[in-house]
């Protein structure tokens, strides 16, 4: 009778693990950075607008703001903006994302989950218990995401109205 010898092993290549992944607090040279991202995937260079927000939200003050990037390799490829915001339309005490963006090429690795959670555990510490955005319907990418991190619609509506001259 013979037996069956062992199945063969296929030898594997040694993989380089892959860089990993830093979230941080934004710092003065991680500006660019940011500013091109948003510039890529909206198409508008928002230098004066970046620039305002980085004075507000990079000092390493109140927990209760938050300027994060996500970087990699030595290089910024996310960030994500937000802050607590104190019963604002009758709303208890909660996180509000105003900004999160990562560059095309590094989306689908994780990297806008990690900065999602990465600033709601800044706004866990801050006393938060929600966190909440608002966001374009038609923005379905972003839509996607979030709702793919468990968010859904919240007890608010949005209005708005033209303002005339």
């Amino acid at each position: 009778m013979k037996t069956a010898s062992p199945p063969r092993r296929r030898a594997r290549a040694a993989a380089a693990p892959p860089d990993p992944v830093a979230i941080r607090r934004v710092r003065k040279p991680d500006l660019n950075a940011v500013i091109a991202i948003d510039a890529t995937v909206t198409g508008v260079d928002k230098r004066s607008y970046w620039q305002a927000l980085y004075r507000r939200y990079s000092v390493a003050g109140p927990a209760a703001r938050q300027f994060l990037v996500a970087e990699t390799g030595g290089r910024v490829v996310g960030f994500i903006i937000g802050e607590v915001r104190d019963w604002e339309f009758g709303s208890a005490s909660c996180g509000w994302i105003f900004a999160v963006n990562v560059e095309p090429d590094s989306r689908l690795g994780g990297i806008g989950a990690r900065l999602l959670d990465g600033i709601c555990a800044a706004f866990r510490r801050a006393g938060a218990k929600k966190v909440r955005t608002v966001l374009s319907r038609d923005n379905t990418l972003i839509l996607s995401f979030f709702r793919s991190q468990g968010m859904m619609a919240g007890p608010f509506i949005p209005l708005e109205m033209d303002l005339l001259p």
